[in-house]
C-alpha cells in the first residue's frame, strides 16, 4: 500500500477500526461481531439529548433558580456552563469518538496511567443504574393510580389516611389549629406509596406494588437497548421527543391558570444579594455536572459509536444550549402551576415550592387536584416524567454495557452474549433496587442521591479528566486529533478551560463542598445514625479512590526504572489515529494503522504540555 492509498483509506475512514486504524487479533475473523455505529447523526444527537435532558431539568433547576436569587442565579450558572460544563462535555464526547472506545478503554488508550478515571465513572454509573430507575417505578405507580374518576390523593377518605389528614381546600385554615395536620397528597406519598417507616433502622418489607412497577421499568429498559445502538438509535426517536410534547402541553396549561404570573415572577425575580452566598455558586456548579451527565462515562460511550469524521464539536455546543434552554422553559411550566396552587390555597408560593421527589410526587400532584379534569393532567405529567427518566436510564445502562464489552470484546462481542450481559446487569440492579422499595428504602435512596452520585465525586473526576487531557496528553495534541476528525480547530477558549479554568473552578468547588459539608437529613428533620453516614461516605469514596489506587497499581506493576515507567504509562496506544502532520511516510511509519516504535515515541506530548 502506497502513501496515497493509505491516506485515502485514512481520510475516508468512518470507523476507528477501519483499514488503517484497527487490526483484529489472529483467529478472531468471523467470530466477533462488529462494534456497531449510529445509523445517522440524528440517532446520536437524540440519544445524548435523552441522556442529559432528564428529571433534573424539571424538578431541580427551577427550584434552585428560585431559591438562589431568581434571575441572578443565571450568572453563576452561565459561568459554570462555559468554564466547566461545555469544555468537559465536549472533551468526553470527542474522546469517545476519537478512540472509538467505551468509558474505561478510552482512557486506557489515551493515557494508561489515568485508566482509573474510567473505573471511577463506571462506579458512579453503576450506582445511578440502581437508584435512578426507582424514580420511574414511583412515576409508574402514580400513573396507574391516576386512572380513576377522582385522584386518590385528592381527599382524606381512604384507608391509608390518618386522623390528622385535612382536605386541601381547608388545609391552610386548619393547619394553624392543628400543627400536626397533613394533606392527603403527603399521606398518599408517605403512607400509600412508600409505606414510610420511622427511620433507616426499620427497613420493613418490600412494597410489592412498587416492586412490580420497578420490574416493568427494567423490562422496558432492557428491550430499548438489548440490540445495542441498533435498537437504542431507533427508540430515542420517540423517548427523546415525546417529553417535549408533554412539556409544551403542560406549559400552555400552566400559563393559562390564575396565579401563573405571580408564580413565574417568583421564579425569575432577581436578587443580586444572593450571589454573596457561596452555596449559590456550589448549587450552580453541581447542577451543571448533574444536568450534563459529565464524568459518568455516558458521553464517551455515546460518542464512541460516531463516525470518525462526525462534527462532534458542533453537536456538543448545540446539545448544551438545548439542555439549558429546556431547564429554563421547564421553570415556567412548573412555577406557573405552583403560583396557581398558592393562589388557590391563599398561601405564599414559598410554602408550596419544592424540589426533587417533593415536587414530582407532592407539590405538582397536589396542584393538579385543583384543576378541571385532574386525572388527565396527572397522567400527562407522569408520562412526561417517565419518558424523561427512561432514556436517561437506558442510555446509562448502555454506557455501562459498552464499557464492559470494550474491556472484554473477545468474550462479549459474540452472538447473544451482549444480550445476556444486559440481562444480568438488569437482574442484579433490580434485586439491589428492591432494597430501596422497602418501607425504609427512601432513607437509603437519599443516601445514594446525596453521596454515591454527589457533586463532590463528579468534581474530582472532572479535575483528573482535564489534567489528563490538558496537561499529560496535551491540549494542543488533542486539538490536533479533533482537527483531524472535524477538519478545523475548536474555539481556543475551550483549550484554555482544559488547561486553567476548569481545573481551577472544579478544585475550588470541590474544596468548598468538603469544607461546607453538612450531613444529610431526610426532610430536614430525620438525622441518620452514624453507620448510615458511614455507608454514604463509603459509596462516595468507592468511586473517588479508583483513580489514585489504579495509578499506583499500574505504576508498581510496570517494569523498569520509575521515570521510564511513567513515560510508558503516559504514552497513548499505538493504534490510535494520528493526524497527517505526524506521518512522514505512509509505508515506513504506518503498518496498516500501527505506528512504529520510533514514531510512537516521537509523538509523546511536547515538554510544554507534559509534566512528567
Amino acid at each position: 500500500m502506497g502513501r496515497k492509498d493509505c491516506e485515502e483509506a485514512w481520510n475516508g475512514a468512518e470507523k476507528v477500526d477501519a483499514l488503517c486504524t484497527r487490526s483484529e487479533s489472529p483467529g478472531s475473523e468471523g467470530k466477533m461481531e462488529e462494534r456497531g455505529q449510529w445509523g445517522n447523526k440524528i440517532e446520536f444527537v437524540l440519544s445524548v439529548a435523552g441522556e442529559i435532558i432528564g428529571l433534573g431539568n424539571v424538578w431541580r433547576f427551577p427550584y434552585l433558580c428560585y431559591k438562589n436569587g431568581g434571575g441572578a442565579f443565571f450568572i453563576p450558572y452561565l459561568i459554570f456552563l462555559f468554564t466547566c460544563g461545555i469544555p468537559v462535555f465536549f472533551l468526553e464526547t470527542a474522546l469517545g469518538q476519537y478512540t472509538s472506545q467505551g468509558g474505561v478503554t478510552a482512557w486506557r488508550k489515551i493515557c494508561p496511567l489515568f485508566e482509573g478515571i474510567g473505573y471511577a465513572s463506571q462506579v458512579i454509573e453503576s450506582y445511578l443504574n440502581i437508584y435512578y430507575i426507582v424514580i420511574l417505578a414511583w412515576a409508574l405507580f402514580y400513573l396507574f393510580s391516576s386512572f380513576t374518576a377522582e385522584l386518590p390523593w385528592a381527599s382524606c377518605n381512604h384507608s391509608w389516611n390518618t386522623e390528622n389528614c385535612v382536605d386541601d381546600n381547608s388545609y391552610s385554615e386548619n393547619y394553624t389549629a392543628s400543627p400536626n395536620a397533613t394533606s392527603p397528597v403527603v399521606e398518599f406519598w408517605e403512607n400509600r406509596a412508600l409505606g414510610l417507616s420511622s427511620g433507616i433502622e426499620h427497613l420493613g418489607s418490600v412494597r410489592w406494588d412498587l416492586a412490580l412497577c420497578l420490574l416493568l421499568a427494567w423490562i422496558i429498559c432492557y428491550f430499548c437497548i438489548w440490540k445495542g445502538v441498533k435498537s437504542t438509535g431507533k427508540v430515542v426517536y420517540f423517548t427523546a421527543t415525546f417529553p417535549y410534547v408533554m412539556l409544551i402541553v403542560l406549559l400552555v396549561r400552566g400559563v393559562t391558570l390564575p396565579g401563573a404570573y405571580e408564580g413565574i415572577m417568583f421564579y425569575l425575580k432577581p436578587d443580586i444579594s444572593r450571589l454573596k452566598d457561596p452555596q449559590v455558586w456550589m448549587d450552580a456548579g453541581t447542577q451543571i455536572f448533574f444536568s450534563y451527565a459529565i464524568c459518568q462515562g455516558c458521553l464517551t460511550a455515546l460518542g464512541s459509536y460516531n463516525k470518525y469524521n462526525n462534527n462532534c464539536y458542533r453537536d456538543c455546543i448545540a446539545l448544551c444550549f438545548l439542555n439549558s434552554i429546556t431547564s429554563f422553559v421547564a421553570g415556567f411550566a412548573i412555577f406557573s402551576v405552583l403560583g396557581f396552587m398558592a393562589r388557590e390555597q391563599g398561601v405564599h408560593i414559598s410554602q408550596v415550592a419544592e424540589s426533587g421527589p417533593g415536587l414530582a410526587f407532592i407539590a405538582y400532584p397536589k396542584a393538579v387536584t385543583m384543576m378541571p379534569v385532574s386525572p388527565l393532567w396527572s397522567c400527562l405529567f407522569f408520562l412526561m416524567l417517565i419518558f424523561l427518566g427512561l432514556d436517561s436510564q437506558f442510555v446509562c445502562v448502555e454506557s455501562l454495557v459498552t464499557a464492559i464489552v470494550d474491556m472484554f470484546p473477545e468474550v462479549f462481542r459474540k452472538k447473544y452474549r451482549r444480550e445476556f450481559l444486559i440481562l444480568a446487569i438488569a437482574i442484579i440492579c433490580y434485586l439491589l433496587g428492591l432494597i430501596l422499595l422497602t418501607e425504609g428504602g427512601m432513607y437509603i435512596f437519599q443516601l445514594f442521591d446525596y453521596y454515591a452520585a454527589s457533586g463532590t465525586c463528579l468534581l474530582l473526576v472532572a479535575i483528573f479528566e482535564v489534567v489528563c487531557i490538558g496537561w499529560v496528553y496535551g491540549a494542543d495534541r488533542f486539538y490536533d486529533n479533533i482537527e483531524d476528525m472535524i477538519g478545523y480547530r475548536p474555539w481556543p477558549l475551550i483549550k484554555f478551560c482544559w488547561l486553567v479554568a476548569t481545573p481551577a473552578v472544579c478544585m475550588g468547588t470541590f474544596l468548598f463542598s468538603l469544607i461546607k459539608y453538612t450531613p444529610l437529613k431526610y426532610n430536614n428533620r430525620y438525622v441518620y445514625p452514624p453507620w448510615g453516614y458511614a455507608i454514604g461516605w463509603l459509596m462516595a469514596i468507592s468511586s473517588m479512590i479508583c483513580i489514585p489506587v489504579y495509578a499506583a497499581y499500574i505504576v508498581l506493576r510496570t517494569k523498569g526504572p520509575f521515570t521510564q515507567r511513567l513515560k510508558q504509562l503516559v504514552t497513548p496506544h499505538a493504534d490510535l489515529p494520528q493526524p497527517k502532520k505526524y506521518l512522514s511516510d505512509c509505508d515506513s511509519t504506518r503498518k496498516c494503522g500501527v505506528l512504529s516504535t520510533e514514531v510512537k515515541d516521537g509523538l509523546i506530548a511536547p515538554d510544554k504540555e507534559t509534566r512528567f
